[in-house]
């Protein structure tokens, strides 16, 4: 099985591709997030890759107002 049969709702990590398409933000805005907070529950690091772990990501964009 690929990464491309897996519904983007289903995987547990997101490209920053994957992440802008699916919560409709830019590709530079969620890099930059992920930059200025490595350490955030939501980022994780693969070598030089950011994964943005999806189901975090929701509960963190649930709490606040702007981005």
């Amino acid at each position: 099985m690929s990464n491309k049969d897996i519904p983007i709702w289903e995987k547990y990590t997101l490209t920053i591709e994957e992440a802008a398409k699916y919560f409709r933000i830019g590709e530079t805005k969620l890099r930059k997030l992920a930059e200025d907070n490595p350490s955030a529950n939501w980022v994780l690091l693969n070598g030089n890759r950011i994964q943005i772990k999806r189901k975090q990501f929701e509960r963190m964009l649930d709490e606040v107002d702007t981005i």
